[in-house]
């Protein structure tokens, strides 16, 4: 039985980019086991939400499965801690303990809009000469058939999503894109309307993001997709992804999962998490800079493949405590 005697949570400003931040946290139970969580680009009021009230939810507390602790102060970073620490002391990988069956995961490779179609193209090579045989291509009206038709035209077998951001408001606009042999058409617009008046038109799966179970059945009753875009660190839980996850597939729709940028901590759980039976669609966990990984091995795909780590237990990575100590901006210990 987990019984969390002490945390400590990190705040660490990450080395690349526009330096994002992500808050950790990690949890030691009374045996000395730990477990592990993050959320990246974490709203303020989390930061307040942990400080207050997570070491009173938690410390001292007895619980036999983290789905008994209900919204735990913090969301998803102490969510995922309790997870890793739960899965740990059981010796499995928090893969099987989610009810994941996948051992490897095909993974896409997002590609920005590029306005010269030859280099374009030149980048898709790049990925494609890495093993990547997926990718996704940014995509906004005035931009759109013709970089889909070049990477079609270099590549007739290569697997192609397009992503539009919710930026279409025309949904005819969006029907010639369906001539391209699509894997799905993601976010194409802003009102779930129009994802259901695409969807009639279209061959391709609409592609929708939620933030909850709730939000998921709204878009299945409006038939406004047949494809899920999960994404752990949106839904605040674990539990809450395996809920989202069950009724996408009694609905049958295909999922895809994708993971924050982060330390690699966050990106672990969504490959856990995409190894669940209904994520049948390629996965987004490219892998972050190894500046900023604090997770060894470092997650990501090699040759266009996720391995899913099922021979340790909890999260399945060893954490480089120095280098967390190291990025950390703030931190406290309860």
């Amino acid at each position: 039985m987990p019984r969390v005697r002490e945390l400590e949570v990190f705040r660490l400003v990450l080395p690349y980019g526009r330096r994002p931040e992500s808050i950790l946290v990690r949890l030691t139970d009374y045996g000395g086991m730990t477990g592990w969580g993050e959320v990246v680009d974490a709203d303020p009021k989390t930061w307040v939400a942990l400080e207050e009230g997570l070491a009173q939810a938690l410390i001292g507390v007895d619980w036999e499965h983290p789905d008994e602790l209900g919204a735990v102060p913090g969301g998803s970073a102490a969510d995922m801690a309790c997870w890793d620490l739960w899965a740990r002391m059981r010796g499995v990988p928090l893969a099987h303990a989610l009810g994941g069956t996948r051992t490897s995961l095909m993974a896409t490779v997002r590609i920005g809009a590029d306005r010269n179609l030859e280099s374009l193209v030149a980048r898709v090579n790049r990925h494609v000469c890495a093993g990547y045989a997926h990718v996704t291509l940014d995509v906004h009206p005035g931009w759109d058939i013709e970089p889909l038709r070049a990477v079609r035209q270099a590549y007739p077998v290569l697997g192609i999503s397009v992503d539009a951001r919710g930026a279409y408001r025309d949904v005819a606009a969006l029907e010639a894109l369906d001539a391209y042999t699509l894997s799905a058409i993601e976010r194409p617009c802003a009102v779930l309307a129009d994802h259901a008046d695409l969807q009639q038109r279209v061959a391709a799966p609409v592609l929708l993001e939620v933030a909850s179970a709730a939000e998921l059945g709204e878009a299945i009753a409006a038939g406004a997709g047949r494809a899920l875009l999960l994404r752990p660190s949106a839904l605040g839980s674990l539990r809450e992804v395996r809920r989202v996850h069950d009724r996408a597939v009694r609905a049958g729709w295909e999922i895809a999962c994708a993971g924050g940028r982060g330390t690699g901590l966050a990106r672990a759980a969504t490959v856990a998490a995409a190894s669940l039976p209904g994520c049948t669609l390629p996965c987004d966990v490219a892998e972050p800079p190894r500046s900023a990984q604090i997770v060894d091995p470092p997650v990501g795909p090699s040759g266009g493949v996720v391995a899913v780590p099922l021979t340790q237990p909890g999260l399945g990575h060893r954490i480089d405590e120095a280098r967390v100590r190291r990025l950390a901006k703030e931190s406290y210990s309860a």
